[in-house]
C-alpha cells in the first residue's frame, strides 16, 4: 500500500507499522502532541458551546432543537466553527510539518477523491444494515419511493432532513475526522489509538443533548434521561469507531461523510420484537365474523415470517461485515498502515 511521497510521512508510516522508530523529531513529537491535546478540547467545544451562546439556538421547553428557525441558526454556527477549525488545523500543519498545500490536502481527506472507494463503502455498509434495508424496502414497501426519489425530495424540502443528512454528517466528519485524525497520527499515535481515541470527543459532543432533552422535557425524570443520554453516547461513539477506521484505511473524507448519512437515515437497527409490514402485502385479510384475533389487516404468519428473515438477514449481515470490513476499505490513499 503506497503512501503520500513525502519524507515525514513516510517515517510517520514506520512508526505506524511498528518499526519502533521514532518517526519525527523529538521536539516536533511533543510541539503536535500539545497542539493535539488542545485542539482536540477547543475543537469539540467551538463546534457545540455556541448552540447555547444565542436565544436563537437555545432550546427551551418553548422552543425545539427540531424548529426551523432553530435548526438555520445552529448550521450557521457550525459553518463559522468548522471554517476556524480547518484554518488553525492548515495553520499547524503548514507550521509545524513540511508538507505542502496539496500533501496537507491529502492527509485531511480531502483530495483525491477516489470514487470506487465510496462505492466500497457504501457496499460495506449496506451489508451492516442489510435487515433494516430488507425491512424499509421490501417489508415497508418503500422501495417504489425510492426509485422516484421521493426520500431525497423530503430530506431536500426539510430543514430536519439538511441537519440530519446534510449539515451534521458534513461538518462533524470534517471536524472530527478530517481536522483531528490527522493531527493524532502526526502526534504520532498508531492508528488502532486513533481509531479508539478520538471518537469518544465525538460522542462527548452529542452529551449535550442531555440538556437539551430535560430543558425541552422538563417533566420527565432524569433516570430515563441519563439513560436516554447514555445510549446515545455509546452508539455515537461507535460509530465514531467505524467512520473513523474508514477515513484512515480510505483517506477519504466524503466516504465518511456519506457513511454518516447512510448511518443516520438507517437508524439504529432493532434488535428485539416482531416485524410488521406497513400496509398487508396481497391485500387486507378477511377473517370471520366470529374470528376477532388479531388486529384486522394483519397476517400473523406473514409477520412471523417477515421477521424470521429479518433477523436472518440482521445476523448474516453483521458476518458479512466483519467478513469484508479490510477487504471493502482497502486503499492505495490510506494514511496510515496498520501493525
Amino acid at each position: 500500500m503506497s503512501m503520500a511521497p513525502t519524507a515525514w510521512y513516510r517515517h510517520l508510516s514506520n512508526h505506524c507499522e511498528g518499526t519502533g522508530r521514532c518517526p519525527l523529531p523529538f521536539s516536533l513529537v511533543v510541539t503536535l502532541s500539545c497542539s493535539r491535546l488542545i485542539v482536540q478540547v477547543a475543537y469539540t467545544v467551538l463546534y457545540v458551546l455556541p448552540f447555547y451562546l444565542s436565544p436563537t439556538t437555545r432550546p427551551s421547553p418553548t422552543l425545539s432543537r427540531d424548529a426551523p428557525s432553530v435548526i438555520r441558526a445552529r448550521i450557521r454556527f457550525v459553518t463559522i466553527s468548522v471554517t476556524i477549525s480547518t484554518t488553525t488545523t492548515f495553520y499547524i500543519l503548514a507550521t509545524r510539518t513540511n508538507a505542502s498545500p496539496r500533501e496537507m490536502l491529502r492527509l485531511l481527506g480531502w483530495y483525491p477523491i477516489g470514487v470506487l472507494e465510496l462505492i466500497k463503502t457504501l457496499l460495506l455498509t449496506a451489508v451492516l444494515f442489510a435487515g433494516p434495508l430488507l425491512e424499509k424496502a421490501v417489508i415497508e414497501d418503500r422501495w417504489k419511493d425510492w426509485i422516484r426519489g421521493q426520500p431525497l425530495n423530503e430530506t431536500l424540502s426539510s430543514w430536519i432532513g439538511w441537519r440530519n443528512y446534510v449539515a451534521g454528517p458534513v461538518t462533524e466528519e470534517l471536524l472530527f475526522r478530517s481536522l483531528l485524525v490527522p493531527l493524532h497520527l502526526l502526534a504520532p499515535l498508531p492508528p488502532h489509538r486513533v481509531i479508539l481515541l478520538t471518537p469518544l470527543y465525538f460522542g462527548i459532543a452529542h452529551i449535550h443533548h442531555f440538556y437539551e432533552f430535560i430543558l425541552t422535557h422538563p417533566h420527565t425524570p432524569w433516570a430515563p434521561s441519563i439513560i436516554r443520554s447514555l445510549i446515545q453516547f455509546t452508539y455515537t461513539t461507535m460509530f465514531g469507531w467505524y467512520a473513523t477506521f474508514v477515513f484512515i484505511r480510505t483517506g477519504n473524507v466524503v466516504a465518511a461523510m456519506l457513511t454518516h448519512t447512510f448511518c443516520n437515515w438507517a437508524g439504529l437497527p432493532r434488535v428485539w420484537g416482531r416485524v410488521e409490514p406497513r400496509v398487508a402485502m396481497g391485500g387486507p385479510v378477511i377473517r370471520p365474523k366470529e374470528d376477532s384475533g388479531g388486529e384486522p389487516g394483519k397476517d400473523p404468519k406473514s409477520s412471523l415470517r417477515w421477521s424470521a428473515a429479518y433477523y436472518v438477514l440482521l445476523v448474516a449481515g453483521a458476518a458479512g461485515f466483519q467478513q469484508c470490513l479490510w477487504t471493502l476499505t482497502e486503499s492505495p490513499r490510506a494514511l496510515a498502515k496498520f501493525g
